[in-house]
Formats: C-alpha cells, structure tokens, sequence
C-alpha cells in the first residue's frame, strides 16, 4: 500500500471505499475498495476532495483480488461447473447439471497452503442440484502476488479436474426380493416401494421386481435372468442378516458375484453387501433401508450410478462420519452423515 497524488493513480486499485456526502441528498459509497482507477474518475475525486489516494499498484506481478478469484476458479474448476462473476472478491462455482460432486481433497488442501489464498468447497461425493454452490475461492489482501496464482495454477494442471460434477447415469435396475414369507405370499413386500421410489428419483428405471424363495439356486437364478433381460445394476432385498437362514450372500456368490464387502462400518446400513458380477454392481440391503429415511444405500447409490467404481476402501472409509444420528426431522444431505473427512 503507498500514497500516491490523484494524477498517478490511474490503473491502481483503492484500498478503501470513497464516500461521497451531498448535505440533505446523499450520503454512499462513491468508490468502493478494489476499484481500479480510470482517468475519467480523477474529475470525480478531485471533486471529492481527494487529491492523494491509498493505493495498491497492479502490475504483472501482482493481481487484483476479483481478477485472481476468477483464475483460482478457472484452475481447480473441471466438467459441469460454471463460475459466478466475482462479488466483492469471491467467486462462487455451481453445478451446472445435477450429478455427483468430486472433490480432489489432496489438491484442495495443497492449495490452501499457498498463503492469502482460499478455496473452500462442500464435501466430496454428494448428489447436487443444478445450480448449487458447492465451492468458493478468493485471496485476502485485495491485491495478490501474481507467482503465488501461476502456483494454484500448476497445481489445477496437474490434478485436472480438482472440482467436477459427474452427471447421473440412467440405468435399469433389477430387484431381487427374498423370504419365504414374501414368497409364499404371508407378508406383503415392503421394499419394492420404497426401491422403486428412490431409482426413480435418481433418474433410473426398475426393469422387474423378482421374488425368491430362500433358496441359493432361486436367488442365483434370479439374479442371472435379470442380467440376461438388460440389468445394469441388481439389487437384492429381504433382509442381511447372521441368521442361518439368510441365504442372500451365499446367492448373490452363486450368480458369480465377486464380493467387494460384506458388513460396513456405517449405522444405519451395518450389514450391506456390495459385489460385482463383471462391471455390473450387485448390492445386498440389510432391512433398516427399508423403513429408515437416510441409510448407506443412499451414500452409495448416487455414487454408482455417476460411474465410480466401489472398492472396499470407499466403504471402510465411510467410517468416520458414518453414525446418522436420527434427527427428527432428518436433514440429510444438510449433517454430518457419510461426509469423511
């Protein structure tokens, strides 16, 4: 910051608001802090009263804050993201489709190393809406060492993209409904509902409900039907349990799945399968999902159907963050459910 004469100023930027006070009229912001100075503003202050300003000086080597935010925002910003015009200083970035939010948190936090610079996001791997803000950046000083945004730059190269939104895939979904007691017709089903509900919602289709007994062959058998009508996802309900009589796993092992897990760290969705028959995910449901409004399936679900490829690692992860504290109401995705750090 240095004070320089009214008449040098043009091209550098204020470091303060100029107010201007017409007695009875008007009392406001004439000049706010930022603004880079003209030669068609020097009348203006004058008239102000200001012959000698606070200011910083723009050159190649340093950026204004707003011009800095937009290359922060270009550099980290990758597919299905627009940015906003910058707003005293920050630049806001928006999911341009609804999809799911991915957040490279190692070059999230290497750039915040890099001092007067911030970028804030929202956690990785949540579903978006069009037009959420789901990230922020600007600096602090109002005028920025010009090496210091060529940094974040490199690094935005390097780790293309740090922010993305991966569009949801329309997929067809086979259920698989097992127990004798839904077979044979003793209880109604309470899942396919609720399945249906959910798939539809996310932008994909049930292909067939199919019921089976508790039978390993029925359940393989099942399983292996819907693959051949087109499913690209299966997903098995009735229940996941330790009980002898819970057949399930052994079903979905039958069909040819290759089991990724079985139990996961996350309340409620404790007993949950996941496995893969080739590229085609097959999960297994324990009962909470069922009845209760926010489970793993809901961590998960999006996450497939934007393409990721599920390891055990993703699941283990889910660990810290994974207790829902059953708020009434519920707030998800607004809480701190399924969101790692």
């Amino acid at each position: 910051m240095k004070i320089v004469s009214v008449y040098e100023a043009e091209g550098m930027a204020l470091c303060h608001d100029i107010t201007e006070i017409i007695p009875g009229k008007l009392k406001g912001r004439a000049f706010e802090k930022g603004h880079i100075v003209k030669k068609e503003d020097i009348s203006k202050l004058l008239n102000l009263g200001k012959e000698h300003l606070y200011v910083w000086e723009v050159n190649e080597n340093a950026l204004h804050e707003s011009d800095a935010a937009m290359r922060i925002a270009k550099a980290v910003a990758g597919p299905q993201i627009f940015l906003t015009e910058p707003i005293e200083g920050k630049v806001e970035l928006k999911a341009q489709t609804t999809g799911l939010l991915k957040i490279n948190t190692g070059a999230l936090e290497e750039i915040n190393e890099i001092s007067e610079v911030i970028f804030a996001s929202m956690h990785s791997n949540q579903l978006v809406s069009t037009g959420k803000v789901i990230a922020g950046c600007r600096i602090v000083p109002l005028v920025i060492h010009a090496d210091k945004i060529r940094s974040v730059e490199k690094i935005g190269q390097s780790c293309f993209p740090v922010v993305e939104v991966k569009p949801l895939q329309s997929l067809k979904v086979g259920i698989v409904t097992t127990g004798s007691e839904i077979y044979h017709g003793r209880k109604q089903d309470g899942f396919g509902p609720v399945l249906q509900s959910k798939i539809t919602e996310l932008g994909s289709q049930v292909l067939k409900q199919v019921f089976a007994d508790d039978d390993v062959a029925m359940i393989a058998s099942a399983i292996q039907v819907l693959l051949a009508e087109g499913a690209k996802m299966i997903i098995t309900t009735g229940g996941m349990s330790v009980d002898p009589d819970d057949v399930t796993p052994a079903g979905i092992r039958a069909a040819g799945g290759h089991v990724v897990i079985y139990g996961a760290p996350v309340l409620p969705g404790s007993m949950f399968m996941l496995a893969y028959i080739g590229d085609v995910p097959v999960l297994g449901l324990p009962g909470c999902v069922m009845y209760h409004k926010t489970t793993i399936f809901d961590l998960i679900i999006p996450r497939l159907l934007a393409g990721d490829k599920i390891t055990r690692r993703d699941i283990t992860h889910l660990a810290h963050g994974g207790l829902c504290m059953g708020c009434d109401p519920c707030h998800y995705p607004n809480c701190s459910f399924g969101k790692s750090s």
